[in-house]
């Protein structure tokens, strides 16, 4: 057994708590390639038993964060459910709101202003006031509040602090605290007697709004998921016994006929049977323009049906579909775990415990050489470094920019399979290209047909077409299709002569099609197509002829043509500075032709498929981060050999099974597109980590007093909560910024 298992972890809430879960898995004995998503809530890994599948589960159990397999959720029930988190948390945030404000008042307006401190002195007086705010916060604390202890407090005691446990200390201290006040102030000096319930108050508040916030933004970052998901009906018009009913999708199997009706998303993967329609495929491919689709055409779920009525055959139906396979594809490079991402989980798992260690060593400092009363200072010190030093927004530095770049890049028609395709792509230096199928559309078009002297260029095609419906070569097929809306006349006696071409009678008349060595041997004329025949070979076309009883009829040439879009995708590589290559199995004139073309400078043609390994190493300059395009079986060991793998999705299932980035377009500008995503997610990343950590780093200090000393100023615990709520704050909103971007 090895197989790749999508879980739901729960209880996390902060980037220490995924680095613990990261660690409860890794150290279990036969789980691999772990990677715990903070932002996403899951884990995805690699199990080699069933013994350590459990033993899984049973890690994150006992390291507080039990999980569950992800294909056992209801998708629905899951989006309820964190919509109903979100909803119990604004109303939380609200409550505690409600309860804090007058707690607030009471103490910060007698502070702030001398007529309410005097108010509240000459009417309720000073107690009383200190009792309403004990009763109040004790509400609060218990109620919307209580979360953080039911969580922090089991997790300091397992030795595994988290956000929850600081929270839980800090809001309790200050609690505890001026509840002694209140309840033995004759045990204080008279200094040292001060209430912090405000302090309190204002904590659980503002940190359940960072929740409440960060909440609804995580709901977006899964949002090219929902998409995708959402491209599914969820009904089905299935053929039944010769009547049309209406089903779930779930009832649809692989060989049923269905109907798709102007304007309906196409069900599943199948071959249309009857009818003829333009398909809007741009949700899968990210090409604007729709596709027309007839009989024996391939139709892919999840697109949309733009104008008359399609019955098709389902070919693949579930998960089997490749629209599944992408949302499969995209949930793993968003459950991905960067290289970066290992150093983070590293320094998240001890913040924690550090920070208690900085928050204690602070209120001994400052009971050692702080002012008087020490007692308040040593408290509001130790609650601010404990509330400001959470890691929150280290831990949603990287996941967030993933799913978001990886989800808009997919939207893009661009599917990262790995996370390190995501990381590396960035620092790509040169982009080798396979010719056939990626530059080129894969199969040969008559580009050239030249009529003999005196001869009708539709006449000899149609001519042509008709012998050559006897034959199986691609190039035949190159002809009828060329001939098409042309009167093609009956043949008698046509056959195919192996390895020369195609011969039969129209009207009693010999009409052969085929090599110019086979026509010569007969004893046809074709000395007045020298010089276009020269130049057509030089261009690396091939080169037929026809004749009719005998004299010449036409020269044809066929190629594989260059798609539209391939010269706008080398220009912009080479803009963006990146050195281009060909790399074909082709000959050199042709493949020397191409790059002319194209405007590639390095070719490598006549390469067989395992050669194409040692032509990228040949290419290879010292440092060369080398990306590969392929599309074809022959590319797979070149895909694999590349440091990053780029396959054509138009190309086949062991292409994309071998490389890290799949372009479902088969557009090569869709390259450019891949690079961008990369950097960008990347900057992304960065500049999210250089906020997490730059915070801390600044305002820990900060927090335990540094510039009291200088400028008598002291950080309260209420503007620390509000500081470490607006860093994750921040970290989200700029990861959001890639939905909208245009790589």
């Amino acid at each position: 057994m090895s197989d790749t298992f999508q879980i739901r972890v729960e209880n996390m809430t902060c980037g220490g708590c995924a680095a613990r879960a990261q660690k409860a898995l890794d150290s279990v004995e036969g789980i691999e390639d772990a990677a715990v998503n903070f932002a996403d809530e899951s884990a995805q890994f690699t199990a080699t038993t069933a013994k350590s599948l459990k033993a899984a589960f049973t890690a994150l159990e006992k390291a507080g964060y039990p999980g569950a397999l992800k294909e056992d959720e209801d998708a629905a029930a899951r989006r309820e459910a964190k919509e109903n988190d979100v909803v119990a948390l604004r109303w939380a945030t609200l409550l505690a709101a409600a309860l804090a404000l007058p707690v607030f008042i009471l103490e910060m307006g007698s502070h702030l202003f001398p007529a309410m401190h005097h108010a509240i002195h000459n009417s309720i007086g000073t107690e009383t006031s200190w009792q309403l705010q004990s009763v109040l916060t004790a509400v609060l604390l218990l109620g919307p509040g209580f979360r953080f202890f039911r969580r922090g407090i089991p997790a300091l005691f397992r030795g595994a602090p988290d956000m929850n446990s600081l929270v839980a200390l800090g809001t309790g201290a200050a609690f505890l605290y001026s509840a002694f006040v209140l309840a033995a102030p004759e045990l204080l000096p008279e200094q040292s007697r001060a209430v912090y319930f405000e302090s309190a108050c204002v904590i659980v508040v503002l940190i359940l709004l960072g929740r409440w916030l960060e909440a609804r933004a995580k709901t977006r970052t899964g949002a090219a998921i929902e998409r995708l998901i959402g491209l599914r009906p969820d009904l089905v018009r299935v053929e039944v016994d010769g009547n049309w009913e209406e089903r779930p999708l779930a009832d649809l199997a692989a060989g049923q006929r269905f109907m798709v009706r102007a304007g309906e998303r196409i069900a599943a993967d199948g071959e249309v049977v009857e009818g003829t329609s333009d398909v809007d495929q741009s949700m899968l491919t990210g090409e604007p323009m729709p596709v027309t689709k007839g009989v024996g055409d391939i139709v892919t779920g999840g697109t949309v049906n733009a104008e008359g009525t399609l019955i098709c055959r389902a070919t693949a139906t579930g998960s089997d579909t490749k629209l599944a396979q992408i949302i499969q594809l995209v949930e793993t490079a968003q459950a991905t775990r960067l290289p970066i991402q290992a150093l983070v989980d590293r320094i998240t798992l001890w913040f924690v415990p550090a920070v208690l260690v900085a928050a204690v060593l602070t209120m001994v400092i400052w009971g050692l050489l702080g002012p008087e009363p020490k007692l308040p200072f040593m408290l509001v010190v130790g609650v601010s470094v404990l509330i400001i030093a959470c890691p929150c927004a280290m831990g949603l530095a990287t996941p967030t920019s993933i799913m978001i770049g990886t989800g808009r890049a997919a939207e893009l028609g661009v599917l990262f399979r790995t996370g390190n395709a995501l990381q590396h792509l960035q620092n790509a230096t040169l982009v080798a290209f396979d010719k056939t199928g990626t530059l080129t559309e894969g199969h040969p078009t008559l580009v050239q047909i030249l009529p003999a002297k005196e001869a009708d260029k539709n006449t000899a095609l149609s001519r042509i077409a008709a012998v050559e419906m006897s034959s199986q070569h691609p190039a035949a097929k190159a002809m009828i299709e060329a001939a098409e809306g042309l009167d093609i006349p009956t043949t008698k006696d046509a056959i195919a002569v192996p390895g020369h071409g195609v011969k039969g009678k129209i009207e009693d008349v010999e009409i052969c099609v085929g090599k110019y060595s086979w026509l010569v041997e007969m004893g046809v004329d074709l000395s007045e197509f020298a010089q276009p025949r020269a130049e057509a070979l030089a261009k690396g076309q091939t080169v037929f002829f026809a004749s009719q009883g005998g004299d010449p009829l036409a020269m044809l040439a066929v190629a594989d043509t260059v798609k539209p879009s391939a010269k706008a995708a080398i220009s912009t590589l080479k803009q963006r500075g990146l050195r281009v290559a060909l790399i074909s199995g082709d000959g050199k004139e042709a493949v020397e032709h191409l790059a002319d073309e194209l405007g590639i400078e390095t070719t490598i043609s006549d390469v067989l498929p395992e050669g194409k390994i040692q032509a990228l190493d040949s290419l290879r300059k010292d440092g060369d981060v080398v990306a590969f395009v392929g599309d074809g079986i022959n590319d797979a060991p070149a895909l694999a050999h590349a440091d990053i793998g780029v396959a054509v999705g138009t190309g086949t299932d062991i292409a994309m099974d071998a490389a890290d980035v799949v372009l479902m377009a088969g557009d090569p500008t869709a390259v450019a597109v891949a690079v961008n995503a990369s950097q960008k997610t990347m900057l992304n990343i960065r500049q999210n980590l250089a906020w997490a950590f730059g915070y801390n780093v600044a305002l820990i200090p900060v927090a335990a007093g540094l510039l009291y000393p200088l400028f008598g100023l002291l950080l309260s615990p209420g503007l620390a909560a509000a500081a470490m709520g607006l860093s994750s704050l921040f970290v989200l909103s700029n990861a959001l910024r890639l939905r909208k971007m245009a790589f």
